[in-house]
Parts: structure tokens; C-alpha cells; sequence
């Protein structure tokens, strides 16, 4: 994976070089610094959000975008079975440094094959989807890895807010398709785009692909955690 940014950053960090930023460039503003020290995050210090998912979560578990692996780490201290996806070579790298025993490096809508209780989000990792018809995409391809009575869980967040004065230009689109793009030590990744969606238009999508949507959880952010499941499961 060419300029693997993010892995590199997350190395970094975790082996105590942390003089250099990991930067982000967004599509409603300049360039921003993203705190790396979110990813390695110890149970006591996961939100409520979080928690509840991670409590949630069922048989064997998908950890789709898993990063440094704090989660999927968590989950196998509780005897669970988790298997940790992430694209970054060097973030898989990390976590089996870490003591992650099951790892895929493999981009989701490219993982096929495996069949599983609970595809877990977190940290708006539902947002790989990158658009509303991309969106609709990662559904259907979640139903073909979830098993009999599966769940996928997942928080996003409703950013209307960041429109809410005129001042960032609102997208043609959807305004929750936005774009991304890290940069570390002078090199920057590849630009990507990247979703956060409100609640009604999630649980409108989610009905018409043939998903039921249950709202578990809302903060004064406007962040929420939602499960779903197959309504045909």
C-alpha cells in the first residue's frame, strides 16, 4: 500500500516517536491535526458509545477498519472471537506487535468468504462507505458476511452543524460526503472520501436495502450508535 500514512504514524506512536503530527486534510476546512493518541485508548477510557457497543457485540466479531486494534484487543480479553480488518499493512503490522491473533489486511467490499455474528464500526467506521450509494454498497456486501441472526453495529454523527453559520460552503450532494486526506512527515496519502450521515436518512436507506434499524444511543453531539440487522435474518 503505497504512502501508507496513517500505519506509519500509528508506529510511531506506539513505538514513542511522537514529535511529528499526524495531519488531515478535510474537505470543509484547511488542514487539521488528528490526535493519534485515540487510537490506542485503554478500555477505561472508551465513551459510553463504546462501551455499549463493545458489550453488544456477539459470537465472532468483525472489526472492520481496526487500526491500532484497541478494540479487537479488548474483545479477545474477554474470550471472544474477533477478527481485526484494516487495509494499512503497517496498522496490521502494529497490531500483531500488540497481540492481535487474528488480523486480515484486506480492503472491506474486497473481503469475502467468511461468515460472521457482528460486523462492528467504530470510530465512524461505517464511514469507508464514502457516499450514500456507497452506503447502500457496504449493506449488501454485509449481508453476505453476516450469519443467521448477525448484527452489524456502528456509530456516525449528524455534521449539518459544521453548515450551520455559511461559512463552510455546503456540498452539492448529500452534506455528509465529504474528503479526506492524511499527511505525516512530510508525505501525504492518497485523498479519500468519507461519510458521516444523520440518523433519518441512515434509517431510510437502511429500510429500503431491507435492514432494521434500532437507535441505541445519542449524545449532545449529535453521535449515535445504531445496530441493524437483515430484516430477512
Amino acid at each position: 500500500m503505497a504512502n501508507d500514512v496513517l500505519g506509519n504514524a500509528l508506529t510511531d506512536y506506539f513505538h514513542g516517536k511522537r514529535r511529528d503530527k499526524l495531519l488531515l486534510h478535510t474537505s470543509y476546512t484547511d488542514i487539521e491535526e488528528m490526535p493519534v493518541d485515540v487510537f490506542f485508548r485503554k478500555p477505561e477510557n472508551f465513551p459510553e458509545l463504546e462501551d455499549i457497543a463493545l458489550a453488544l457485540c456477539d459470537g465472532h466479531v468483525l472489526d472492520v477498519g481496526a487500526g491500532a486494534g484497541s478494540h479487537a484487543l479488548y474483545l479477545q480479553s474477554r474470550g471472544m472471537a474477533v477478527t481485526a480488518l484494516e487495509r494499512s499493512p503497517q496498522a496490521c503490522a502494529l497490531m500483531q506487535e500488540r497481540g492481535v491473533r487474528n488480523i486480515i489486511q484486506a480492503d472491506f467490499f474486497q473481503h469475502h468468504g467468511s461468515k460472521y455474528d457482528t460486523l462492528l464500526f467504530m470510530m465512524n467506521g461505517i464511514g469507508i462507505a464514502g457516499s450514500i450509494d456507497g452506503l447502500k454498497k457496504l449493506l449488501r456486501h454485509s449481508q453476505s458476511l453476516l450469519s443467521e441472526g448477525g448484527q452489524l453495529l456502528f456509530d456516525s454523527s449528524d455534521i449539518a452543524y459544521l453548515y450551520a453559520d455559511g461559512s463552510v460552503k455546503r456540498p452539492s450532494g448529500y452534506y455528509g460526503e465529504i474528503r479526506y486526506q492524511y499527511g505525516y512527515q512530510g508525505i501525504w496519502g492518497e485523498p479519500f472520501n468519507w461519510l458521516f450521515i444523520d440518523q433519518q436518512t441512515v434509517i431510510q436507506l437502511a429500510n429500503t436495502e431491507g435492514w432494521v434499524v434500532q437507535i441505541l444511543y445519542e449524545d449532545e453531539t449529535d453521535q449515535y450508535l445504531a445496530r441493524m440487522v437483515p430484516r430477512s435474518l
